[in-house]
């Protein structure tokens, strides 16, 4: 399961984080990162991915 939030965050960054942690402090976070560059926001859902 892990693969495929990996695979949508590199598509799509804020919907592998929402599969991962739900709406919260974090979700909101990458779509800010993923408005102000798409590469912030690719980092961040992986790591967060990757952390839990």
């Amino acid at each position: 399961m892990d693969i495929l939030r990996v695979l949508l965050s590199i598509l799509l960054p804020p919907v592998g984080v929402f599969l991962q942690v739900g709406i919260g402090a974090q979700f909101w976070l990458n779509i800010l990162l993923t408005l102000l560059g798409y590469i912030p926001g690719i980092v961040h859902a992986v790591w967060i991915i990757a952390k839990r």
